[in-house]
């Protein structure tokens, strides 16, 4: 009877919730957190009222700024980076394409600007905090489960982005008063979306994570939030990866032993690895487990998407992908917009630091991600593109140029095309110990590691480990 009673609330409860959720989309009110303070949502200016020193907080964020303080980038020379500031390989830089209402030519929506995951509402982020600024900060896009949000155009003719409920008070209501602390589909929307479509940035990040087991995911899969591991404090959140440059909070890291300390493996053997090799190493055999992730992407190419009826550069994608490996000590080389350097024809966006002579070093596992970008002929300076003219118009010629005068002022160039290589650790997708690697998965016969390239003799099992 207690059993049943028990199965009855269960029911109850998941009945309510989809209740609630279904009430989000058609105007219905049912009681929430904030339902006692905020009894009419006009905009930002709302959560002002009780929320400013959060605003500022937020503000000085690399969520909003997209570049911060970058002292794990030996060339930094002070500068903060991040995103904004810097050339990538995806999208290239979301600062010369930063809002759109990008039509095919059946008038369907195919692009709205790298700012549809900036936590802000169109205004481009500047380093002066006004008011002006803290009311472009959008607290709704991660607070809120149910919040979805388009692009318009004003009034006088300038692009900002709104609630697709803008229209709809009592819709928009509701929205601001269920706000709750970020969930692991508050981040997902943004970073698993990135660099263009489902999981073509990362690899390790998938939409599966909102209903993954802990075999594709042990963190993920035992309950756990992206927030438990990448901890905020004061909207500073922890972690930067090898990719975003800037840390909000330097000289804390997000590592696995923040949680898992001691010896945690019964065989000494594996203890003693965890030395020289990190954790998610052995962890993440694989990555892009579902979905298919971004391995190359050819700016100098474009081919067309009928479905969409757009056009995108040419792109290599791969499923179930093996990490490759090196020596990282947390530092790295970043190429940003100073002239570029072939080595052995290639040009490092990212350079992991690091050696088998390096005590501080371990063996990561990394998605090595290559692309073919534009580079002046004059300067050498990688040039970024206006991605919208390539996804209309499959004009890859008129975007770079159209890049080169956006981002440099200039109003013609010569440019060549360069490859480009940046390794992007890997992090997620962290698989329980019974599917871990194994020993002779690296050693002996197996094929994992290039033992040589490390700068070891041979397989260590021979000829021993580092000293």
């Amino acid at each position: 009877m207690k059993a049943r009673g028990f199965y009855i609330l269960i029911v109850f409860g998941v009945l309510w919730f989809a209740q609630w959720a279904w009430a989000q989309g058609e105007g219905m009110i049912f009681e929430n957190p904030h339902a006692r303070y905020v009894k009419s949502y006009k905009d930002t200016s709302t959560c002002l009222a009780c929320h400013e020193k959060e605003a500022k907080d937020v503000f000085q964020s690399i969520h909003y700024q997209w570049k911060a303080d970058a002292p794990n980038i030996v060339n930094s020379r002070g500068r903060k980076l991040g995103k904004i500031n810097t050339i990538n390989d995806f999208c290239t830089n979301p600062s010369i394409s930063w809002i759109a209402i990008l039509k095919n030519s059946r008038g369907e929506i195919i692009g709205q600007g790298c700012s549809k995951c900036h936590a802000g509402l169109g205004l481009k982020p500047t380093e002066n905090m006004t008011r002006e600024q803290l009311e472009n900060i959008d607290c709704l896009v991660c607070h809120s489960y149910n919040y979805r949000r388009e692009v318009y155009k004003t009034e006088d003719g300038t692009l900002r982005r709104r609630p697709k409920a803008w229209n709809k008070p009592e819709v928009l209501l509701n929205i601001a008063q269920s706000v709750r602390r970020p969930a692991t589909e508050m981040c997902l929307r943004c970073h698993v979306g990135s660099g263009g479509g489902l999981n073509y940035k990362r690899g390790d990040l998938e939409t599966y994570h909102l209903r993954a087991d802990r075999d594709f995911d042990v963190h993920i899969g035992s309950g756990m939030t992206c927030t438990q591991c990448h901890k905020f404090k004061n909207h500073r959140v922890l972690g930067s990866g090898t990719q975003l440059a800037g840390q909000d909070r330097p000289g804390e890291n997000v590592r696995c032993e923040n949680c898992h300390k001691g010896r945690l493996h019964s065989d000494e053997t594996l203890n003693q690895h965890m030395n020289t090799v990190y954790c998610t190493t052995c962890h993440i055999p694989t990555f892009a487990k579902h979905e298919a992730t971004d391995m190359h992407r050819d700016w100098s190419k474009r081919e067309y998407l009928k479905e969409h009826d757009k056009y995108e550069p040419k792109i290599k994608f791969k499923k179930n992908v093996r990490p490759v490996y090196t020596w990282w000590n947390g530092k790295g080389i970043l190429t940003t917009t100073e002239p570029v350097k072939e080595v052995k024809g290639r040009v490092k966006l990212y350079e992991p630091q690091g050696s088998i002579d390096d005590p501080n070093s371990r063996i990561y596992a990394f998605k090595l991600h290559t692309a073919k970008l534009p580079v002046d002929k004059d300067t050498r300076q990688l040039i970024p593109i206006k991605v919208g003219i390539v996804f209309k118009k499959g004009d890859n010629d008129a975007a770079v140029k159209a890049g080169a005068k956006a981002f440099y002022g200039k109003e013609k160039v010569r440019y060549g095309w360069v490859i480009t290589e940046r390794y992007m650790g890997i992090f997620h997708e962290v698989v329980p110990a019974k599917n871990a690697l194994k020993c002779i998965d690296c050693h002996m016969e197996g094929d994992r590691l290039d033992w040589e390239a490390l700068g070891y003799k041979g397989d260590p099992i021979r000829y021993g480990g580092r000293k």
